[in-house]
């Protein structure tokens, strides 16, 4: 856990660890630990996680504002800020904004346990569901009808770098994979990008069962888990969408883990149903979102725009591992489209 990697230790050395800044949210500091990209702080008030943010003024507040809708619905299995003695969320600090958060002393979700992603869906339904009848603020963490230009976005950049790449005389190996396998995935753009558009994609983004207030970034580090309940850290990506935008980001996450295996979609689907019924043509939509090389795309973009930090060799084990399991993903899809749609 308290591993810092070197890319972390880059990203916290932006921190200005002062008193001054301690005092803003009433502490005294008896003793601070790195981790990841926050830091642990050993208080008189008990144990507090203090983050330099992404997210500016007007986006922390609509976070805030989302938070005390969700509370007021009865769902608190996130983690919320301390507030300062302005009685804000954040403080601006020498240009950089800085929150406070209670240390929930759980453990990270593990995917590969069937166990906690049972956990982790139920919680994931009771965040939307109670996300219901707040009205989302045009512009701001707004996603609603995004889905198809970001698609479109995604397939022009893996254009340009399919054009660029072509055009160097030292290929290495990372861009000899990327151009034996770009075609493939700049059909599967397309092919996504026609099933949204054949789909009753806006349609839906105009009902208000259908939106909520979605995580975004459900990577198993910002699910924690405590006697059994899953409480969601890191909301710097979250927004509002369909629900199913979110669903489609968590059963990538966990399929990974176990080959693409369809019954794992069919549990997290039917765990999510507990609580709220997905129609047929949130089914359709989804598959379109699940038919997106979103792992591809992700991978090629972070490399060719040098977006993370990452030495070379963690590149291509991630390319080559991303490429690997074309079989099983297009067998995963088939089974969805069979299951679900025909």
């Amino acid at each position: 856990m308290l591993d810092v990697k070197y890319k972390d230790r880059e990203y916290l050395k932006g921190y200005d660890l002062d008193v001054g800044l301690f005092d803003m949210f009433g502490l005294k500091v008896i003793d601070l630990i790195p981790v990841r990209k926050v830091y642990i702080l050993v208080t008189d008030k008990g144990n507090k996680v203090l983050k330099r943010l992404s997210l500016d003024e007007e986006e922390m507040d609509f976070l805030d504002s989302v938070f005390s809708h969700l509370n007021k619905n009865g769902f608190n299995q996130m983690i919320s800020f301390d507030k300062t003695k302005e009685n804000k969320t954040y403080y601006r600090w020498k240009d950089e904004l800085y929150c406070l958060m209670p240390l929930v002393e759980g453990r990270e979700s593990e995917y590969a346990n069937p166990i906690d992603v049972d956990i982790d869906i139920n919680a994931i339904a009771k965040l939307h569901h109670s996300s219901k009848g707040f009205s989302p603020i045009p512009d701001l963490k707004d996603n609603r009808t995004g889905l198809i230009k970001s698609f479109e976005d995604s397939l022009g950049k893996l254009k340009l770098f399919k054009e660029l790449v072509s055009l160097y005389e030292d290929k290495n190996e990372f861009d000899l994979i990327f151009m034996d396998t770009v075609d493939y995935h700049l059909k599967q753009i397309e092919k996504s990008i026609e099933l949204l558009e054949k789909s009753s994609y806006f349609e839906l983004c105009n009902e208000n069962d259908k939106i909520a207030f979605c995580h975004h970034d459900l990577a198993h580090h910002n699910i924690l888990i405590k006697d059994e309940i899953a409480y969601f850290v890191d909301f710097d990506y979250a927004i509002f969408d369909l629900r199913v935008h979110d669903l489609c980001n968590f059963i990538c996450k966990v399929v990974k883990n176990f080959a693409y295996d369809f019954e794992k979609t069919k549990n997290i689907i039917k765990g999510y149903e507990i609580y709220s019924k997905l129609d047929q043509r949130e089914l359709e939509v989804l598959y379109a979102l699940l038919y997106f090389p979103q792992d591809y795309v992700s991978i090629c973009k972070s490399y060719y725009t040098k977006i993370k930090d990452w030495e070379y060799a963690s590149f291509l084990e991630k390319l080559k591992d991303k490429v690997s399991y074309r079989e099983e993903r297009e067998e995963f899809l088939s089974k969805f489209k069979k299951y679900y749609l025909l």
